[in-house]
């Protein structure tokens, strides 16, 4: 995330100085923001890690800047997208989302594809031969797999989110590593890229395997993460920012924004 906006940045130059965020809303499921230019971005909201959350006066120190953060320079917010706080990187990936649609929409792709209403994973076969780790309690392709006839397991960190026989392919994160180093495909939510699990995750896994990150906050440029072994991205283009903003604030998911006021696209290096 750091490279990320650092690329953002430099692409961008003089012309970030013109560019404020007009909106933004952390919601119990997803985070979001808009630019003045209109363009909008979505991240994970990483509650489940924010212990501290269950206390008003603790919480408060995550994002002592709340009720100013409304017309502040985009430029401030791309420090964010790599912080340890977790409140505020997924603040800053959701400004970085909507940066990448105004550089994409200013200059164009160079380098990749941006395919628009296709979903990631959507046409991948898998095999007798494959060993699938999902990364996330991923429920639509938890039941894509069990189709398949390929071997999967689950790395999630809140196991409680798996119901029924899904805890028999769950693996703990402490044997994370293991099942990742003997992986042949990867498809991990874009949680990854909010909680900072992404740089580890890449790590672990071989060269050689497909790697697939997925969901409303995996959709930003993606030159960084296709250089470390990524090769697909499966993200949104918000294309109703105030409806997003809306449902956002009002407790949705992603359910209420596909196919509403998001359209799917799939960012492919292959």
């Amino acid at each position: 995330m750091q490279e990320t906006a650092r690329l953002i940045g430099e692409t961008l130059g003089g012309e970030l100085d013109d560019l404020t965020v007009r909106e933004v809303v952390s919601g119990v499921f997803f985070t979001g923001a808009v630019l003045s230019s209109g363009h909008a971005g979505t991240a994970f909201t990483p509650i489940g890690e924010m212990p501290e959350a269950v206390c008003c006066p603790r919480t408060a120190s995550r994002m002592p800047q709340a009720g100013k953060l409304a017309g502040m320079d985009a430029r401030e917010f791309l420090p964010w997208a790599h912080e340890e706080n977790v409140l505020k990187a997924a603040i800053g990936v959701a400004v970085l989302n909507a940066l990448s649609h105004y550089l994409w929409d200013r200059r164009g792709v160079q380098g990749y594809r941006i395919i628009p209403g296709a979903d990631a994973v959507e046409g991948l076969t898998f095999g007798p031969e494959d060993n699938v780790v999902l990364v996330g309690a991923l429920v639509p392709y938890i039941r894509m797999l069990r189709e398949k006839n390929c071997a999967f397991s689950i790395l999630e960190r809140t196991p409680e989110t798996l119901k029924g026989d899904e805890l028999n392919y769950y693996v703990p994160p402490e044997r994370a590593s293991e099942a990742l180093s003997r992986t042949t495909a990867v498809i991990a939510t874009g949680a990854t890229l909010v909680n900072g699990s992404v740089d580890q995750l890449l790590e672990w896994t071989p060269r050689e395997s497909k790697v697939i990150i997925v969901g409303p906050t995996a959709s930003m440029l993606p030159d960084a993460l296709f250089q470390r072994g990524v090769d697909v991205l499966g993200g949104v283009r918000v294309t109703d920012p105030g409806a997003v903003m809306r449902i956002i604030s009002e407790g949705g998911s992603g359910y209420h924004m596909f196919g509403k006021c998001v359209e799917k696209i799939v960012i492919s290096n292959i």
